[in-house]
């Protein structure tokens, strides 16, 4: 197991998982630049080593993430450059990362805090913790790419009523709509968020890139232009060890073992 505290977050790797906690409870893990910075770099250094195959990002104490430390934030902010410097990358890489990236909100996602588990690929959610837009509460759009990819997950309708209205989302609210994959309960949580990382990071990882490179493409490509991407996409899976293993594991009538190779 490797553990690495920095300033802001605690990056942990253990059993082909990598593990970025929020680390600012006393300020229910709001960001600051340093944490946009270290975020960026757990999630560089997790794509980069061939032993991660799933990355989580949880938070510490009883927020998974309340937004953007507003004590930075004044009159004389530029809000277009503070979003374009800030967060932008951090959310771009989230989006490119071609491993899998589990939000564990173990708490209250507010404001960014919430952009932030919209970009993950999977959200798990415990119970009571709470989801919330934010925004508008203090005269702001919502941002970081919450406007693109809530609809998506929910459909325009109720992606604007979240957005507007300023309603908060339990976590079995979140889970009845669509917008968790799973819900647990604060005595199962820790189990059951490590037992979805571990099923998750045994899959076949080049399969899972280049379905989420694709999948996102499919948004906006043309339907004759997704069945030549996909095609080329199955060649590029096809001369992959895992799917040599898959093959052989079912005639084998076994269970395969992938290495993500």
């Amino acid at each position: 197991m490797h553990l690495e505290e920095m300033e802001t977050i605690r990056y942990e790797r253990a059993d082909g998982i990598a593990t970025i906690t929020l680390n600012r409870p006393q300020a229910f893990n709001a960001f600051t630049p340093t944490m946009n910075q270290e975020i960026i770099k757990a999630l560089k250094d997790a794509t980069k080593d061939a032993a991660v195959r799933a990355i989580v990002i949880t938070g510490q104490g009883r927020a998974f993430c309340a937004g953007e430390d507003l004590g930075g934030v004044d009159d004389e902010t530029d809000h277009a450059a503070f979003l374009r410097e800030r967060y932008h990358p951090m959310m771009r890489l989230i989006k490119e990362t071609p491993k899998p990236i589990i939000a564990a909100i173990n708490g209250t996602a507010a404001g960014a805090g919430m952009s932030l588990a919209l970009a993950a690929d999977f959200r798990l959610v415990k119970a009571d913790a709470k989801l919330i837009s934010a925004f508008m509460n203090i005269g702001l759009i919502p941002d970081s790419g919450f406007l693109y990819e809530l609809p998506r997950l929910v459909g325009y309708a109720k992606a604007l009523e979240i957005a507007v209205l300023g309603e908060s989302l339990s976590g079995q609210d979140a889970y009845d709509i669509g917008l968790a994959t799973e819900v647990f309960s604060a005595d199962e949580w820790e189990e059951k968020v490590q037992s979805f990382s571990h099923a998750l990071a045994q899959k076949p990882t080049k399969a899972f890139s280049l379905i989420k490179r694709y999948m996102m493409d499919g948004m906006h490509e043309a339907y004759e232009v997704m069945l030549e991407k996909e095609a080329q996409a199955q060649r590029i899976a096809g001369k992959s060890a895992d799917h040599t293993e898959g093959l052989q594991a079912f005639k084998e009538k076994r269970e395969a073992q992938f290495t993500g190779q």
